[in-house]
């Protein structure tokens, strides 16, 4: 796969030049906000995973990505993780499974390196435009990520981290681009209909609450936990 379109996105995202600075200024807000009932307190342990972290520093994380980028501390393969078994107390895989060949193998890695005892979160897309990372393969309900997770470890928490508006406002503006073959007007659309369309996001504040959020909700979310085994102990990283 060819790191270069991932390169470029981080460069503009993070390029210090007055063009790129100016294009940050005035990048709207986002057109979602994140459920705040999602559980985030699992303990971390002395030892933890970050799958798809590149361009960020993760505190506290090993931070793994495809391609070596600012603040990735290993460049793997989600799928072949370079790690003992049993050794993170809790993983993170956030807005990654759709960007991989085989979400199943990536998943037995991660069953494979948690302890006994720890936690994994997941986080995937359910109704959101298509974006490469550098591709983009699939969709998942909570219901797949559940059946993906299989029986070694237990679901203990699920449901959707962003809902319904979030799905409207996102695909109206990418919708409106799509009018505009040329990238300096779609830059310009993405900012307009941003400004005038992110305060609308606040009505996911209620569509969260409902039973029929994920009908069209944006991302989905679960929590897992690797029961523990007493003759288990932890290793440290290789």
């Amino acid at each position: 796969m060819d790191a270069n379109p991932v390169a470029r996105l981080h460069s503009d995202r993070t390029s210090p030049n007055w063009t790129s600075r100016l294009r940050r200024l005035l990048e709207p807000p986002a057109p979602l906000i994140r459920n705040p009932r999602e559980p985030r307190d699992y303990p971390l342990g002395r030892w933890n995973l970050y799958i798809g972290g590149g361009g960020s520093r993760v505190d506290g994380y090993v931070n793994v990505d495809l391609f070596l980028l600012p603040g990735v501390d290993v460049a793997t393969d989600a799928e072949q993780l370079p790690f003992r078994s049993e050794i993170f107390q809790r993983v993170e895989c956030d807005a990654v499974l759709e960007h991989v060949v085989r979400p199943d193998r990536v998943m037995a890695e991660i069953a494979r390196v948690l302890a006994p005892g720890g936690y994994a979160h997941l986080v995937t897309p359910f109704c959101h435009p298509f974006h490469e990372y550098p591709r983009d393969y699939r969709r998942f309900t909570i219901d797949g990520l559940k059946q993906l997770a299989g029986p070694e470890l237990t679901v203990v928490a699920e449901g959707w981290r962003t809902g319904p508006t979030a799905t409207v406002l996102i695909f109206t503006i990418e919708y409106v681009k799509l009018w505009f073959p040329w990238k300096a007007w779609r830059a310009l659309v993405h900012g307009l209909m941003g400004w005038l369309l992110f305060p609308f996001r606040y009505l996911d504040v209620l569509f969260l609450r409902s039973p029929n959020a994920g009908r069209l909700g944006n991302h989905c979310y679960i929590w897992l936990l690797k029961p523990a085994s007493e003759t288990s102990t932890s290793k440290p990283v290789s």
